[in-house]
């Protein structure tokens, strides 16, 4: 193979279309890596020019930048077989090599706007592994896709809010600019409304603050609730005991319980009615001091529950609800309690409201992008709706009465 390579580089080199690819560079061919091999860096040459990123980077004159990253952090700012890179590559038209005397980024175009990009998301990248952070995909595509947001700056700041720690060492931490101020909302104010897509973290992270209360002795209670509505599909008479009939419905929650306490943790302080998971018929008349209380899937509460729910606060005590307004459940006839509750008390001194989006997902990539497909054909439904509303209107108003 060396022989072959002695042939070919020399067979470029007299062409002096020679051009280095980078250490830790993909090869087409297989997926085989050079990063640590002596093979003559010629080869490069070759595999650059059949690379389909490969396209204005091989003229002297486009732009480029060089940027010091340690070699210590190069593995986790590139990621598992530079995936890290090739994700900053295809958003930006760039081509990312690493020299021995840095890492140079350099435009396909014949623009500087790409590299300059490529170039912060890169440094934030290593900003996260000086931390000490495993670097994740969630955060290369948020970071990405939070480039031109006025709260870009902040994100580097994510990673000192711890908010508890599960059973098993993991901390857990805000993931995007969103779910940090969804937090702080909850430290800041006795309810907090939660309002987004699904995969944003909504629940979760209202469950952890909820533990992180109870494990401080803030609160001497966790309250957990959610209203017992099926998905669009009626399941008819299920069996067991009015707890067993209301367990699959309250699932998730004990599914979170469990991961952040563990079910040790979970099993002992339910047996002792510290922690309490029920459907929201069971609030009705009840006064729930020195709580912490989580309303999930508000959406399907109708203004009258809502109303309900929000009057069990009793002294001590923190309420949080979350939902998402894109999926209700309930009858066509009735409205939600949760879009209501948020008109009426928005403004209201101690009560917060946050909204996420869909950059704030932290699922797989794919949720955000499903998020995003069906957030744009809602949008075109309205749309056409009230084009169509605006359409009928105009022609009512030129129909002549008719004469009796």
């Amino acid at each position: 193979m060396e022989l072959a390579i002695n042939k070919i580089t020399n067979l470029y080199d007299t062409n002096n279309l020679y051009y280095k690819r980078p250490l830790g560079w993909q090869s087409p061919f297989g997926g085989f890596s050079f990063a640590n091999s002596g093979i003559r860096a010629g080869f490069y040459d070759i595999v650059a020019k059949t690379h389909k990123s490969y396209k204005g980077a091989e003229h002297l004159d486009a732009p480029k930048k060089n940027i010091m990253i340690p070699s210590a952090l190069i593995s986790n700012v590139f990621g598992k077989l530079d995936e890290h890179v090739k994700k900053i590559e295809q958003s930006f038209n760039v081509v990312i090599v690493n020299r021995d005397e840095g890492v140079q980024i350099m435009s396909n175009t014949t623009t500087s706007a790409g590299v300059d990009k490529a170039e912060t998301v890169l440094k934030k990248l290593m900003i996260f592994a000086q931390k000490g952070e495993s670097i994740t995909d969630q955060q290369v595509n948020y970071l990405i896709a939070s480039l031109a947001d006025e709260y870009f700056g902040q994100i580097e700041k994510l990673g000192d809010d711890t908010v508890c720690m599960t059973t098993s060492g993991r901390p857990l931490k805000p993931k995007t600019v969103g779910q940090k101020k969804y937090i702080d909302l909850i430290r800041q104010n006795t309810i907090t409304f939660a309002i987004g897509p699904a995969g944003t973290g909504k629940t979760y992270l209202a469950m952890a603050m909820a533990i992180t209360a109870f494990r401080s002795g803030q609160v001497n209670r966790i309250i957990l609730t959610r209203p017992a509505i099926e998905a669009g599909e009626k399941l008819g008479f299920l069996p067991g005991d009015l707890q067993q009939k209301v367990d699959p419905y309250l699932r998730p929650l004990y599914d979170a319980l469990h991961d952040i306490m563990g079910p040790e943790a979970f099993n002992r302080n339910f047996e002792r009615n510290l922690i309490e998971v029920a459907p929201l018929a069971y609030m009705r008349g009840r006064t729930l001091d020195n709580s912490f209380i989580v309303l999930d899937e508000a959406q399907n509460t109708t203004p009258q529950q809502m109303k309900m729910f929000l009057t069990r606060l009793g002294f001590n005590s923190k309420a949080v609800i979350t939902g998402d307004i894109t999926q209700i459940d309930l009858p066509d006839d009735k409205d939600s309690g949760l879009k209501e509750a948020v008109q009426l008390l928005d403004g209201i001194p101690d009560i917060g409201i946050s909204y996420l989006s869909s950059k704030d997902v932290v699922r797989h990539p794919l949720v955000q992008k499903i998020v995003n497909a069906y957030d744009k054909q809602a949008a075109r439904s309205a749309y056409k709706k009230s084009a169509a509303a605006l359409k009928e209107k105009k022609r009512l108003r030129y129909v002549r009465p008719s004469k009796k």
